[in-house]
């Protein structure tokens, strides 16, 4: 992994064709739950087609200051050992409070082995609300008891048991917040409109390779059954289905090529949907998928975006750079993050023709009236150079993709947290002809 944490920022020498290869490894939304899950056992547990990004450094290093030990297996492998573990205390979140939201899932596991638990101050992208709410009242009605101090939420639990449970919205970190507290809890638990990304059905996945018993009936209900004891797994993590959408926007900006290695279209439909009436170009193979622009005039698109099967939200950032170099009016509809568009006034000081409103295109949804979460992009536009701060995650990688279809030189500050979600991203870049002065 790039050591991009003492990088504070980059230049990007734009207005060249990309072209080349990259690899994706294990998702970042499932390696880090995997490492979770690991604490549900005292048996050994090894997680393959690791991404070594940020926030799996920080979550082995959780386990490791809780006396679990961690060690590489092979390439792109680790071995999880927590026989014995002490109960977390705020010292254990000290490099990751502010960081990153895994944290709150460790609430399951903490209270199953040592029945107590505790929920820091929260990190993680500036990019809508994301409250706990969902989690605590899920958790306290599995039989856990939360008490709120100075510098966190604690909570207590003898004996956990099962519960009916219906979120108001499916919320991905809620909905493994209880499959990670309901597999051992006493009793049946039944949870209503849940999430069902690709992600959380690959921690399902391996839950149910430790012995968990967990039904999914359709129609976003899962049944799960606790069980008395969990043993351990040997589980391959997904690709990461949102780096290789990364990727592939940025071949179709730049007119470049790239070949996305390991990269599979089981998780992308509705983005090679979008992004092919758009204009681009795939092929998959066993290697990988090819991405390149097929159609020499990009076309506008719509686009709302939406829980799993839907349009993912975290795709919208860097489809919206290609969509300023469309011929046309696009729209784009957000509805998972109220505040997504943050990222957008950059955009416009580049140039690009991106004009919010609160108003909904299709009907009303959940943020109607509320949030400007609309976006109309007029284009194509011509991006000039920057200098630009990351906010977030994917408002970075859209950043950088803005920055190579601009003319000239841009500086883009706190480029650090792409580490959260691209491993080696720096060495991608200079891999596809990228110019990158640190």
């Amino acid at each position: 992994m790039d050591n991009m944490d003492n990088i504070d920022s980059i230049k990007i020498l734009g207005g060249k064709q990309l072209r080349g290869t990259v690899d994706v490894w294990g998702a970042k939304n499932v390696v880090s739950k995997l490492i979770v899950a690991s604490l549900l056992t005292s048996e050994s547990c090894i997680i393959r087609n690791v991404s070594y990004v940020a926030d799996t450094e920080l979550m082995l290093n959780v386990v490791n200051s809780i006396g679990g030990e961690t060690e590489s297996v092979g390439d792109r492998a680790v071995k999880l050992t927590t026989s014995t573990i002490n109960p977390l205390n705020p010292q254990n979140f000290t490099d990751i409070a502010g960081r990153s939201r895994i944290p709150i899932l460790l609430c399951g596991p903490m209270l199953h082995r040592t029945g107590q638990a505790m929920i820091p101050a929260l990190g993680g992208d500036k990019i809508g609300e994301r409250a706990v709410n969902f989690h605590i009242e899920a958790i306290r009605k599995l039989g856990a008891k939360c008490e709120e101090r100075s510098n966190g939420l604690y909570f207590e639990a003898r004996k956990l048991h099962g519960a009916e449970l219906r979120l108001e919205y499916p919320s991905v970190g809620a909905t493994e917040q209880i499959l990670l507290v309901a597999v051992l809890a006493e009793g049946t638990t039944r949870l209503l409109n849940a999430a069902i990304e690709p992600e959380v059905l690959d921690l399902v996945g391996a839950l149910k390779m430790m012995g968990a018993k967990i039904e999914y009936m359709g129609e976003r209900v899962f049944v799960i059954e606790g069980v008395e004891a969990l043993g351990g797994f040997d589980h391959t993590a997904i690709p990461d289905r949102l780096e290789i959408a990364s990727w592939a926007c940025a071949a179709v900006a730049t007119d470049g090529e790239i070949m996305v290695r390991n990269a599979g279209s089981e998780h992308t439909k509705a983005f090679l949907e979008k992004y092919t009436e758009l204009g681009g170009g795939y092929k998959i193979s066993d290697e990988g998928i090819n991405f390149w622009r097929e159609r020499e005039v990009l076309q506008p698109v719509n686009i709302d975006t939406d829980v799993y099967p839907g349009f993912a939200t975290d795709w919208q950032p860097p489809f919206v750079v290609c969509l300023t170099q469309a011929l046309g009016e696009s729209v784009v509809h957000e509805t998972v993050y109220e505040n997504r568009f943050g990222y957008t006034e950059a955009l416009v000081g580049m140039g690009a023709n991106i004009k919010l409103q609160t108003e909904c295109p299709n009907g009303p949804c959940r943020f109607s009236d509320k949030f400007l979460h609309t976006a109309i992009i007029t284009g194509p536009s011509k991006l000039s150079q920057t200098d630009i701060e990351v906010p977030d995650i994917r408002a970075g990688f859209s950043y950088v993709i803005a920055a190579l279809v601009a003319q000239g030189e841009s500086n883009i500050r706190n480029v650090k947290i792409l580490s959260r979600g691209y491993e080696g991203f720096l060495a991608k870049l200079q891999a596809l002809g990228v110019d990158v002065a640190s």
